[in-house]
């Protein structure tokens, strides 16, 4: 581990691509693990935009807990660890595949939400743009769908199976990839594609990649470190900027 401190340390240009895991140490279930949505009879239906227009109460069914609950969840040691890093000059941003808007929660001021993110939600009739929290309050007070003040459904800015992934955040992100001279992986398996490919933009521009996973990727015989534990990446985080 205290090679991977050292060259985050003594980087110019280090940036971090962020995963299910870093997430589940605030208590949220991977979305493919034991307890995660995909274990609802409906998931391939849940984040699918042509049955969302058919039916969008399939998605506000299978994510009034995951999503709309996320106000009970608190950034965890390594969103806490990320920002510090920021604060001293040592992260250039953040790259995440991850929706539950925790690395804001944290401070991180530049963060690249791969998949979208549920902060704000548009009409699919008229177009009109809507807040996290009011659409929050819409399902507390029991609405099945949330909606719009013309009635149409209210869909998140999260990328549904069938659109295509928001182009700033990609591009921001393959740039900072391209650019960087270590590349941080943590918490994901690098199985989906194409947030998958930003550490191999780094290493073939000549970066080196740190991959802090519990489970094995495709690149860690490429990568100049591997670890498997996130916690104690984040505790080394702390104590080296002590």
């Amino acid at each position: 581990m205290k090679r991977l401190i050292d060259a985050i340390l003594a980087a110019k240009r280090p940036v971090a691509l962020t995963g299910a895991g870093v997430s589940t140490l605030s208590g949220i279930p991977d979305f493919r693990g034991p307890q995660g949505m995909y274990r609802n009879p409906e998931a391939e239906k849940i984040f699918d935009i042509d049955w969302f227009d058919r039916d969008p109460g399939v998605y506000y069914r299978g994510c009034r807990e995951l999503v709309y609950g996320l106000e009970k969840f608190e950034p965890g040691p390594v969103h806490r660890a990320l920002k510090k890093l920021e604060d001293v000059g040592h992260l250039g941003g953040i790259a995440t595949q991850n929706i539950d808007m925790l690395h804001q929660k944290a401070g991180s001021s530049n963060v690249w939400e791969l998949h979208g993110s549920p902060l704000w939600h548009h009409c699919r009739r008229c177009g009109k743009e809507v807040r996290f929290e009011a659409v929050c309050e819409q399902l507390k007070r029991g609405a099945e769908v949330a909606r719009c003040d013309c009635g149409g459904p209210l869909k998140p800015d999260i990328t549904f199976f069938g659109e295509m992934l928001p182009e700033a955040a990609l591009t921001q992100a393959q740039s900072a990839a391209i650019g960087a001279d270590v590349m941080l992986v943590l918490g994901t398996s690098l199985t989906v594609f194409p947030a998958a490919g930003l550490p191999n933009l780094t290493l073939h521009a000549g970066g080196k990649v740190f991959i802090v996973n519990a489970q094995p990727t495709a690149l860690d015989r490429y990568a100049a470190g591997r670890y498997p534990d996130l916690r104690e990446f984040a505790e080394a985080i702390e104590s080296a900027l002590k």
